[in-house]
């Protein structure tokens, strides 16, 4: 079976967004374009890599240009995106690997989300040469979407990612860690329960 390629190039919309209530939110990529909508999901931890490296990317392209790049400092605000995911959010596919890249020919950044793969090796070396092998194959590698974004698009998307993986439950002010409605037992305070 050949590599299923989700491309969006450009997308109408590429946002970061969840579903269901704090502390058991599923987050998901979702590109839009042409009436075709593509969802994945992902890790809490993984789109807030994913939108901090996308904006140290676009200050990098535009340190090295010499701010020639069109790649604005910060999110334009009539670019803000604050509808929710597109529905029915059908998953895709769950990702497991992730790539970013900035075109300089065609001044775009190049986010790439590939299928999480489970591989079995003997040795460490192995698995890491395995893995090397199935992500490099264009024809029989695992399922990825691909979204090309101008500066301006990227930016927007990293903002509302952040905003995204922020608007979870709080953390204690004592240990950092998620405080749940029902309370939060802190090893601050050797196990002390405290409330929201």
């Amino acid at each position: 079976m050949s590599r299923q390629v989700f491309l969006y190039d450009p997308p109408d919309r590429f946002v970061a967004g969840t579903v269901g209530l704090p502390g058991r939110r599923t987050f998901f990529l979702q590109a839009t374009a042409g009436g075709r909508t593509t969802s994945v999901a992902l890790e809490k931890a993984q789109v807030e890599a994913l939108a901090e490296r996308i904006d140290e990317l676009l200050d990098e392209v535009v340190r090295r240009t010499g701010g020639s790049a069109p790649v604005p400092a910060v999110a334009p605000v009539e670019f803000a995106d604050t509808a929710p995911l597109d529905t029915p959010v059908e998953e895709e596919f769950r990702v497991g690997t992730m790539a970013l890249a900035w075109d300089g020919d065609g001044q775009r950044m190049v986010v790439e989300a590939q299928a999480l793969v489970e591989l079995e090796a003997d040795t460490d070396e192995d698995l890491a040469e395995a893995e090397e092998r199935l992500l490099q194959d264009e024809l029989n590698g695992p399922p990825m979407l691909r979204v090309r974004l101008t500066g301006t698009m990227a930016r927007a998307f990293a903002k509302r990612a952040l905003e995204v993986v922020n608007a979870g439950r709080p953390p204690c002010p004592l240990c950092s860690l998620p405080l749940d409605p029902e309370g939060h037992v802190c090893p601050r305070q050797n196990g002390y329960r405290r409330g929201a």
